[in-house]
């Protein structure tokens, strides 16, 4: 099959041309700006378009499809074109389905933890030697591409985004998806630029929930009301497991499991990774693997990229960094790290750098979502308020949304490093949470802080 990529840069897109091309698929792509690592791996593999920009002239008749990414806009030149000669055009996750139809899809949904959950999944089934078709949304360890497609795998597991699938289709891209298996970690009202009530949120996974095929598995986080209210209220005719934070307990700054097989050791931590894990053995054993082959793997995993990442370590102080942005995320995070190193200070680091975290409505979702940190710092970029034309933010908003009467906040991106690079931190955690890198913040440098 010939398919081209109308921004092929993206994260998902350029690991779907990947996995694609070592199908055998010939591939091109285009795209206005692509940054590593989405460049470098696509140059390797020879599929990085000679010029960046659209150009209509590539899009002809002998295509066999489009995928379009959510980059390119509804006018774009390459789009109109495909239009025009009436070439199929996919969504990413529409073309997912269809490479899965024959397949069984295992799709893990929620606002926060659906990356860490598929990556536990896969790495259990790696580990076991379990070969499956998946989408993930971050680079794992002991995988090469966040995407793999074949013929012959029986399962595919997809990370179940709610976010919409491209510029002409503003479904969310988990309702393409059609489960025979499917998880909900938890519902925190996200993404207000697309789904402006809490309500419309909730409705989306609602119609996740009802689009599990006829005898379906729903797998859910009972501790979650939201998600217990959409899942137990469905109609559709699925079987329901629940699931809930384990037994566990901290001794000397490890996380322990308590289990059948014994006391565990594992290498993450954390409320929301222990209801992860959770959740994540039910899928396993409903794709095959038993209950003590799951914990002998699960001992291993280190977590998701960006998902409290180590980013450095001594004896007397931690360093990590988090994707975490969503307020229930950032408050779970905030606790997870306290309660895990009980007895070192915890200077907890929030860029808000979304739409959402950035929007004033939005803000009073923040309240007390760092309480637990001693030590509280948030950091803004006016500039990408401006690049997202939303209104200017002041500082005594920041702090009134927060409700931490000693909030430090930064605007200035040099102003944060000097801060953050003339602390003493001996006896410290300090968290970095942020979906961005805080106006460019080098982490090789943030290393010899410790």
């Amino acid at each position: 099959m010939r398919i081209h990529f109308i921004a092929i840069g993206g994260s998902a897109m350029h690991n779907i041309a990947l996995a694609l091309h070592a199908k055998g698929y010939k591939i091109t792509g285009s795209d206005d700006i692509i940054h590593d690592p989405s460049k470098s791996r696509l140059e390797r593999k020879g599929l990085l378009p000679e010029h960046f920009g659209w150009f209509p002239e590539k899009i002809t008749s002998d295509l066999d499809a489009i995928i379009l990414g959510m980059h390119a806009k509804e006018d774009n030149v390459e789009l109109l074109k495909a239009q025009e000669l009436g070439i199929k055009i996919f969504s990413y996750p529409e073309f997912l389905y269809e490479q899965s139809k024959h397949k069984t899809r295992v799709v893990i949904g929620g606002s926060h933890g659906k990356t860490t959950i598929t990556a536990m999944i896969l790495h259990v089934l790696n580990y076991h030697d379990k070969a499956v078709d998946y989408m993930v949304g971050a680079q794992l360890e002991g995988f090469d591409t966040m995407v793999h497609l074949t013929e012959e795998n029986d399962f595919i597991v997809l990370e179940g985004d709610e976010y919409l699938s491209s510029p002409i289709d503003r479904r969310p891209k988990f309702h393409l998806y059609k489960p025979n298996i499917a998880l909900l970690s938890g519902i925190a009202w996200d993404h207000i630029n697309v789904f402006p009530t809490f309500e419309n949120y909730v409705d989306q996974f609602q119609i996740f929930t009802d689009s599990l095929i006829n005898g379906g598995i729903m797998v859910y986080n009972d501790e979650d009301q939201q998600v217990k209210t959409v899942v137990e209220n469905s109609t559709n005719s699925i079987k329901k497991y629940p699931y809930t934070i384990p037994e566990y307990f901290i001794e000397d700054g490890i996380t322990y499991l308590k289990t059948v097989e014994g006391d565990l050791p594992l290498e993450v931590f954390g409320n929301h990774n222990l209801q992860n894990i959770a959740g994540a053995k039910w899928i396993c054993q409903h794709m095959g693997v038993d209950e003590d082959d799951f914990y002998e793997a699960i001992m291993s995993f280190k977590g998701a990229s960006k998902r409290l990442e180590k980013v450095a370590s001594s004896d007397s102080s931690v360093i990590f960094k988090d994707f975490a942005h969503s307020p229930s995320k950032v408050k779970a995070t905030t606790e997870a790290v306290k309660e895990q190193f009980s007895d070192k200070k915890l200077v907890a680091c929030l860029e808000l750098h979304t739409y959402s975290s950035l929007n004033v409505n939005f803000l009073s979702e923040y309240r007390n979502a760092l309480d637990k940190a001693d030590e509280a710092i948030v950091f803004y970029s006016p500039e990408a308020l401006k690049i997202k034309q939303l209104d200017v933010i002041r500082e005594a908003k920041i702090a009134e949304a927060f409700q931490r009467e000693d909030l430090i906040i930064y605007t200035d991106a040099n102003a944060f490093k000097d801060f953050l690079f003339s602390k003493n931190l001996q006896n410290s955690v300090v968290l970095l949470m942020s979906s961005g890198n805080y106006g460019g913040l080098n982490f090789e440098e943030v290393k010899a802080l410790i």
